[in-house]
């Protein structure tokens, strides 16, 4: 009997026109591509879902770390200007003591008033470093066509008095003219070419030069010295806050000069980097991009 049931859908089957059949296969490919088109769309919206809700919540991050970054900032600035009145004070008493009080000191009590002295006089050049590299974040710009080769050569003309008496010479090339704010570019080469000046005080003579190289996209400017240089390896520590590469000894400082070069060229838009070798120079770059008007 069961193989009289079979035998009879076999014939129902064969009874079923072959256009028919095609045509039910045509329709079952189709559906079958719709579900799995169906199933990939799912799952890419589904992707597209989990990454909105990623960039929202590092959105909000990035919001919770500017503010953050803002209120340091601000606590910085705060305290640095109010660290300035009893620095004044420490260093206005100790010099009278020096001065008034001298006959009635022996050697160590003057040895010590002078230490106390210069340490003051190092907190007051940090307070006024961490001054200007707070005002680099947060001063506003005001954007305009700079000729960047004059800005050079009167940033040099500043440091006249502290080279008198040095065989120093100094080359600037052709630059071309960049866009940013005058002010805060002028504190970029007055520290660029300050670190130059005083990482050149063994030689002689001390060469610097400023020169730039033009692309597409933006100018690269640089200021190349024969002094001291760097190690390579520590090219990551270059740019960092209170980071020094140098001893106190050897060069005087404080390690925020150049990360304030870097904060001002990263609010243009640019990008700093170093090169140099120990006892052969250092070559510092920055660039700034092409202003399209």
């Amino acid at each position: 009997m069961v193989f009289n049931t079979v035998l009879s859908s076999l014939v129902d089957v064969q009874s079923i026109p072959v256009a028919s059949l095609n045509d039910n296969f045509f329709l079952l490919s189709i559906l079958i591509i719709v579900v799995v088109l169906m199933a990939l769309l799912a799952e890419r919206f589904e992707r597209v879902r989990k990454l909105n809700g990623m960039n929202e919540k590092m959105k909000i991050q990035s919001e919770k770390l500017e503010d953050a970054n803002q209120e340091l900032e601000a606590f910085a600035y705060s305290v640095s200007h109010d660290l300035r009145v009893p620095l004044r004070a420490i260093d206005g008493f100790s010099r009278i003591l020096l001065e008034d009080y001298e006959d009635k000191l022996d050697d160590e009590g003057i040895r010590l008033l002078n230490i106390v002295r210069d340490n003051t006089a190092k907190m007051g050049h940090l307070i006024d470093d961490i001054l200007l590299l707070s005002r680099a974040g947060r001063q506003e710009m005001k954007m305009t066509e700079i000729d960047m080769e004059s800005l050079a050569n009167n940033s040099f003309n500043e440091f006249q008095e502290e080279i008198k008496g040095r065989e120093l010479q100094f080359k600037i090339d052709n630059l071309p003219h960049g866009y940013g704010d005058r002010a805060l570019l002028s504190q970029v080469f007055q520290n660029l070419i300050g670190n130059a000046i005083k990482f050149t005080r063994n030689e002689n003579p001390g060469v610097i030069e400023v020169g730039a190289k033009e692309d597409d996209k933006e100018n690269v400017y640089y200021v190349r010295d024969n002094g001291a240089g760097f190690d390579m390896k520590y090219i990551n520590k270059l740019f960092g806050l209170f980071q020094r590469l140098h001893s106190p000894e050897e060069f005087e400082g404080t390690g925020v000069g150049l990360s304030i070069v870097q904060r001002i060229i990263k609010r243009h838009g640019g990008r700093v980097w170093g090169e140099g070798e120990v006892d052969k120079g250092a070559s510092i770059y920055f660039s700034l991009p092409i202003h399209e008007e």
